[in-house]
């Protein structure tokens, strides 16, 4: 039987549904939502005055998160008091993750979580899982489009 938490913070593009940084870590903190902004920078390398969009977490409104956003150059912004429709794409990935995967996977361990979600969200969630809000593409081919269009 499974012990113990798992916290996932995860950051998503907007525009296209895309998981674009994700960290794990027992415990619901700064250093975990950090964890998960540092990979968010690293693999979209975002422009200076993009909007960062968060629920009202303690981690996320931390002087040193906020920190962190300025230094990289990016707006912070912070769902309303009591108002979960701010973040419904984000609350959207969570029940998707845990009615598709958490549910179905039978995790054991914290190292279990660690070895098998990410290839859930990079492997399936990402490149294969259809997304009606993208007319029915998955987000890597929405990207792709979006960019061929740009071009």
């Amino acid at each position: 039987m499974p012990t113990g938490f798992c916290y996932l913070a995860v950051i998503l593009d907007a525009c296209s549904r895309k998981v674009v940084g994700y960290a794990l870590s027992r415990r619901l903190d700064t250093p975990l939502a950090l964890a998960a902004l540092r990979s968010a920078l690293t693999s979209r390398r975002p422009s200076s005055g993009c909007i960062h969009h968060t629920d009202r977490g303690c981690q996320y409104a931390s002087e040193t998160y906020r920190r962190a956003l300025e230094a990289a150059g990016l707006r912070g912004s912070m769902s309303a008091i009591g108002n979960p429709y701010h973040n419904a794409q984000a609350e959207s990935f969570m029940k998707t993750l845990k009615v598709e995967d958490v549910y179905v996977a039978g995790y054991d361990s914290f190292a279990d979580v660690a070895e098998r979600l990410p290839r859930f969200i990079e492997e399936i969630y990402n490149s294969k899982r259809l997304h009606s809000a993208l007319g029915y593409r998955t987000p890597e081919e929405f990207e792709i489009q979006l960019a061929q269009k740009a071009a």
